[in-house]
């Protein structure tokens, strides 16, 4: 059973013992500053959420999309933390409900902080360069990735990526990079296992949080230390698995919310969703009567939006503390949001974006794009770190300094050094360094 005194721990990764809990300006306080302060977080600017390259202002992208996550994050933390601190008595050890919210809020600011240009697509055109690459590279008998390595970028993982920026990449001179503390990060990881668990051994698992996974090889043993840190259970001996930290519940249900009712207000905004779809899919959970109301279309749609996610926010935090019990053993692992009451209308909500968004042509071109965009750029860079020839020595010279593999480096930790640069950069230098290597733009 997981204790809240030790999962909320304000101990930080790469730092021998806890801070001192300052009421002023807290250890949790101090995660969500670092965040929105580094080069990373600043990037989200200009990656794709869900309209790439987008000439409306209005529509968002991954910075303001993580900015609204982490405010419904704040409010999940604070109505979940105020009664746990009741439930448990855990202001004797200094903490209150306000330090839920915080912890929440920051993992929800990193929750994208890994994400590749050209969002999902991004994600599937890494994985589809690498097995593109590997299948006709040659010369790898001698450096050849082993079966753990290999899945880290067969099934490359915007998650994972995230966990490496926090704890290894940014602020990279120091052990634990940024140092945030250990409940952020077990919060930010929703996914708590490696890239490679035999079939036996996840033996039919179907909890949630095994959908994906949430660091890579280069960084599971700092990812123990975290779980070790915060108490979290381990549901393997053999592998690198473990339940999940029960605030990284709260991190997913927030992000599920803001993109399922968002998705139909940018939907409604950009011209796919009509003012009556709109409508009739947000009325059933805002459970409001807008007809009545003198507003613009534009503004009732905020209304709807704004009401649906409150309703959302306040039935989420019943659900998560009447399965409290189980989520601190463990055996609780599945989507908040899956038992809500209004599970049918999100999945109606699902469904009408994907066909009337996802699948409209001007999407899907951005999307086929980014295919071509990524996929050259990492065949490219990949080819250029691990061979030599006329052209790989000169966009060898192309990568930054601290993205050009090391002689002394393993071939996975090469190609690590060229995901990273591909995975940080935004659509628009991704869009513009591809049109230089082909030539389109000189």
């Amino acid at each position: 059973m997981m204790e809240w005194k030790q999962l909320l721990t304000p101990q930080r990764l790469g730092k021998q013992a806890p801070e001192d809990i300052q009421l002023d300006r807290t250890c949790f306080q101090k995660d969500c500053d670092r965040i929105v302060f580094s080069s990373p977080f600043r990037r989200l600017k200009d990656k794709t959420q869900v309209y790439s390259l987008a000439k409306n202002d209005y529509i968002r992208t991954r910075l303001i999309h993580s900015l609204e996550v982490s405010c419904v994050g704040r409010s999940l933390g604070r109505i979940v933390g105020y009664e746990i601190v009741k439930r448990h008595e855990l202001e004797k050890y200094g903490f209150n409900g306000s330090d839920f919210g915080d912890i929440v809020s920051a993992a929800c600011l990193a929750h994208d902080i890994g994400n590749p240009p050209f969002g999902h697509s991004g994600e599937d055109s890494i994985r589809q360069g690498f097995a593109s690459w590997y299948g006709g590279a040659s010369g790898l008998e001698e450096t050849c990735l082993n079966e753990q390595q290999k899945s880290d970028f067969d099934l490359f993982e915007g998650n994972a990526q995230g966990f490496r920026i926090l704890t290894n990449l940014e602020m990279h001179h120091r052990r634990g990079g940024m140092q945030l503390t250990c409940p952020t990060l077990a919060a930010f990881t929703k996914y708590p296992r490696e890239s490679f668990i035999p079939a036996n051994i996840l033996n039919s698992y179907t909890g949630c949080s095994t959908k994906k996974y949430g660091f890579f090889q280069a960084e599971k043993e700092l990812f123990a230390e975290v779980a070790q840190i915060v108490g979290l259970i381990r549901r393997h001996n053999s592998v690198q698995w473990w339940a999940r930290h029960p605030l990284a519940f709260l991190v997913e249900a927030a992000d599920d919310i803001c993109y399922s009712i968002i998705d139909v207000e940018d939907g409604y905004r950009m011209g796919y969703i009509s003012f009556q779809q709109t409508r009739n899919l947000l009325s059933n959970i805002a459970r409001i009567n807008i007809d009545e109301q003198e507003f613009s279309e534009g503004d009732k749609v905020k209304r709807l939006r704004g009401k649906s996610i409150n309703n959302l926010i306040q039935e989420v935090a019943e659900i998560f503390l009447a399965y409290e019990t189980e989520i601190l053993a463990g055996s609780f692992d599945q989507n908040l949001l899956s038992l809500s009451q209004y599970a049918a209308q999100l999945e109606n909500i699902s469904h009408t974006v994907t066909k009337n968004v996802f699948l409209h042509p001007d999407i899907l071109g951005m999307r086929i794009a980014g295919y071509e965009v990524l996929g050259k750029l990492f065949a490219d860079f990949v080819d250029a770190a691990l061979h030599t020839s006329k052209k790989g020595e000169l966009i060898a010279l192309m990568l930054p300094e601290k993205y050009r593999p090391l002689q002394s480096e393993d071939t996975y930790h090469k190609i690590l050094r060229i995901t990273d640069y591909i995975a940080g950069m935004s659509d628009s230098y991704a869009t513009s360094l591809f049109q230089k290597f082909s030539g389109i733009s000189l």
